[in-house]
């Protein structure tokens, strides 16, 4: 076995808990981390030797790209950095973005490549934590090898809109698959004695006027969506450091809300570590210290650095305590301390990366998230009677689409295809970005046997005519999104409806794979017979798509987003705020000398759809999307049999899952619950992935989420279930009620 593949094998199997040990032999599991109360008790002594100067220095951070000569320490071009304090032993930090891997998005670090991961919509996709965990240990190992101490992973804001640029970082619309799997990413990071943070918090959720938006909704519906998948995250990842958003909530800018930052992080959910801005998010320093904000970050990205002279003067005038100034830094060190990144010495040049073992990973991911959508006649897997194979569009002949933002990785191979932007919010640190990764080239060999020729798709007559004289003809369509940008609609741009539906029109066998950031409207639907949504796959998306094409790896990836017909279904039907924010830029660009005050007008985005996101929306208007939340199709066929629930205190269902067909491949049974009687649609309460042989039957237990079970109450204040009879759905998306149960509760309640 080559050795690329043998570290491979031990890195993703079953576990996948010793993935980020192969470069530096740092991964430690948290027993082996000090505990929360001796970490704080650690940090309070330090900052008692401290001088305020020294404190001071801890509560902002440079963005490197514009501080150079503000530190005498080395500078690497990345997302920022904190001097440290050599006298105390507290370290030098810096941070580099994202999720998908270590970003350098317009090559600030000259041939530093990294390992890309599929998008975070791909990893959700697997419903698999497991796949979350390996990737973020993967990344985070990376990191580490690369000198840095902070990587901005953990996105975990709700999809309530499906044009939102920056879907695909995150991890679909339901609270309890974000949660576990942003959970498992973030516990998967900090396994390399590093820190990750969770972001964004909260209610980030459009890039249209994502710095001025003031996101309303009651406290009851935030709780029991959003909140609730940062607070499972935070208790299965424990991330050292939450980066609080750019929007307003409720009127209040998230880097400086009491209710978000105080109330519910701290007193409730008892966070220990510190609270970072996003990168120009911070407006205050008085407000923005005493509501919870314990770091600056990005300094040079803000108006003014807020947390240096302005808050000593606040600290003088006694508007901002000492005893405040004291916790946050204490909340730094703890998050520093706790991930064991404290104790754990940066190395002191970059460390060897095994990047051919860690391509494996990203691949692994790839497969485990594509999704199956359609397949008529079961055109797919291609056989080897498929003799001449014309793939068509998408720059499918060089590599596989990437999304834009700061979380974009140039990733190891090279970049085929990078189309800079001469306009929009973006363009400074995006670009149109393709990942070297061919699944034209990963085709030909996977199929030997067989002629497969490549046509641009840029005349769609010339391309149904390839296709006419094809066995077989598959066509890669594209979505390109990006950070600071939403979507105007959900079409596929540059005419690629039209493309799909002349190829579809010349050849009945047509197969179409979507590189895309969400969803996309399909009016060619009814004449295509195979469909498979890709994402964007990562930098081995072209061999994946490939051994999904040719059934060497069974399709097993299920949607964590729901696909409507049209935007018409969607709670808004375009995103919120373009002629606002037109508006807005033409007051500035006639009054130049007051711009300012013109870009900081905020605008409110009603979420009135409260909890019901996604899915649970188009229960409670009795639509059918396109394609409902956890749909995803096999090569093979699973039943489930011999159901049982139980109640009373907690809710358990089990039953056995059983491979009826003839390929080995994985299922994920889900679980739906409400209330009987209620108008509150189903809500997931539990999921898994299972993995079986033909005829090969596994009995499964799954366990409610109680907090899924019950209702936020205010006046509580905390969660409460409702005592009674519910239904429980035994499904294979968030439509399926095919198989259905019921069970009685006991009243109860939760803190909040």
């Amino acid at each position: 076995m080559p050795k690329a593949k043998a570290i491979a094998a031990a890195l993703v199997g079953a576990s996948f808990l010793t993935i980020a040990c192969a470069p530096l032999l740092l991964a430690r599991e948290t027993t082996n981390r000090p505990g929360a109360s001796d970490a704080r008790t650690r940090a309070q002594a330090i900052v008692t030797r401290m001088t305020l100067d020294e404190k001071i220095a801890l509560l902002h951070g440079l963005f490197p790209p514009r501080a150079a000569g503000k530190t005498p320490n080395e500078l690497i071009q990345a997302a920022g950095h904190i001097d440290g304090i050599p006298r105390l032993g507290v370290p030098l930090i810096r941070e580099s973005d994202a999720s998908l891997g270590v970003a350098n998005q317009v090559e600030q670090r000259k041939g530093d490549t990294a390992t890309a991961l599929p998008s975070s919509l791909a990893t959700a996709a697997s419903f698999d934590p497991a796949i979350a965990r390996a990737g973020g240990a993967m990344i985070g190992a990376e990191a580490r090898a690369k000198r840095f101490d902070v990587l901005l992973a953990g996105g975990i804001n709700l999809t309530r809109d499906p044009w939102n640029g920056r879907n695909f970082e995150y991890l679909g619309e339901d609270p309890l698959l974000a949660g576990r799997m942003g959970g498992a990413h973030i516990e998967g990071v900090q396994s390399n004695r590093i820190v990750s943070t969770i972001k964004h918090f909260a209610l980030n959720a459009q890039e249209t006027g994502r710095m001025v938006v003031d996101a309303r909704i009651d406290e009851a519906s935030l709780r029991e969506s959003d909140l609730l998948a940062f607070e499972l995250a935070i208790e299965r990842g424990k991330p050292g450091s939450v980066m609080c958003a750019y929007n307003k909530l409720n009127g209040d800018w998230a880097c400086e809300n009491k209710f978000l930052l105080t109330d519910v992080l701290r007193r409730d959910w008892g966070y220990r570590g510190w609270v970072m801005s996003d990168w120009g998010a911070v407006h205050s320093s008085a407000r923005a210290a005493n509501a919870g904000l314990d770091q600056q970050s990005g300094q040079e990205l803000d108006s003014e650095i807020f947390f240096d002279a302005p808050l000593r003067a606040d600290i003088a005038s006694g508007k901002v305590p000492m005893a405040r100034i004291d916790d946050m830094v204490v909340r730094y060190l703890t998050g520093l301390i706790e991930t064991g990144r404290f104790d754990a010495p940066t190395p002191a040049s970059n460390q060897p990366i095994p990047y051919a073992a860690h391509a494996l990973v990203a691949e692994r991911a790839a497969e485990a998230g594509i999704v199956l959508l359609k397949n008529d006649g079961g055109i797919l897997p291609l056989a080897r009677t498929a003799k001449r194979v014309v793939v068509i569009g998408g720059r499918a002949d060089v590599g596989v689409l990437s999304g834009g933002g700061s979380s974009q990785v140039r990733s190891v191979g090279g970049v085929p295809v990078e189309i800079p932007l001469s306009s929009g919010a973006a363009a400074s640190f995006a670009r149109v970005t393709w990942h070297n990764s061919s699944p034209l080239k990963a085709l030909r060999a996977a199929m030997p046997w067989a002629k497969v020729t490549f046509v641009d798709g840029n005349d769609p007559a010339a391309a149904a005519a390839a296709a006419r004289d094809a066995d077989i003809a598959i066509v890669f369509a594209t979505q390109w999104t990006t950070e600071a940008e939403d979507v105007p609609d959900l079409s596929l741009p540059y005419g690629q409806d039209k493309l799909i539906a002349a190829v579809a029109a010349a050849q009945p066998r047509t197969a179409v794979v979507l590189e895309t950031g969400g969803p996309v409207t399909m009016p060619w639907l009814d004449r295509v017979p195979a469909v498979i949504e890709a994402w964007y796959p990562g930098q081995r998306g072209g061999e994946a798509i490939a051994d999904i094409l040719t059934g060497k790896v069974n399709p097993s990836g299920r949607l964590p987003i729901t696909f409507p017909v049209s935007e018409a279904q969607a709670v808004r039907h375009a995103p919120v705020g373009l002629d606002t924010l037109n508006s807005l830029e033409a007051q500035a660009a006639a009054n130049p000398a007051n711009a300012g005050a013109y870009y900081l007008k905020s605008f409110p985005v009603d979420y009135v759809e409260g909890s019901d996101v996604g899915y649970r929306w188009y229960e409670r208007q009795k639509q059918r999307p396109l394609f409902a939340f956890g749909y995803g199709l096999s090569y093979t066929d699973f039943t489930y049999r011999n159901p049982v629930v139980t109640g009373r205190k907690t809710l358990t269902v089990s039953f056995d899952v059983v491979n009826t067909g003839k390929r080995a491949g994985a299922e994920v049974p889900q679980v739906y619950v409400a209330r009987d009687g209620s108008k509150t649609p189903m809500r997931l309460a539990a999921f898994t992935r299972v993995t079986l042989k033909p005829g090969e039957v596994r009995r499964v237990t799954l366990t409610a989420e109680p907090r899924i079970l019950a209702d936020y109450d205010v006046k509580l204040p905390g969660w409460r279930i409702a005592g009674g009879r519910y239904r429980v759905a035994i499904a294979r998306d968030a439509t399926d009620r095919s198989r259905m149960l019921t069970v009685k509760l006991a009243p109860s309640t939760m803190r909040p």
